[in-house]
């Protein structure tokens, strides 16, 4: 993916910054490390946000209309062709 691309200064802790260029495969620029961390981190944290969305999404029809029935129990009974309701 060819994205364009914006120059910024980070500002990194000594430690950290020593950490990461030693542990950074040998044929992988620093720049193409920090890209694919961020890239990894924006992905986890809209992750969060879309459970938490659905979460709340679920907190908010439960409220409304109650918790509803499990409906494997009825799936299960339809295959094997009881009908019978409860």
């Amino acid at each position: 993916m060819n994205m364009e691309r914006e120059a910024v200064t980070i500002r990194f802790p000594i430690p950290l910054l020593n950490k990461a260029k030693h542990l950074k495969d040998g044929s992988e620029s620093f720049n193409e490390l920090v890209v694919e961390a961020v890239e990894r981190e924006v992905k986890r944290r809209q992750a969060i946000a879309t459970h938490q969305s659905i979460v709340a999404r679920r907190a908010k029809i439960k409220a409304r209309t109650g918790i509803h029935p499990d409906v494997n129990v009825l799936i299960h009974r339809l295959r094997e062709g009881d009908m019978r309701s409860e």
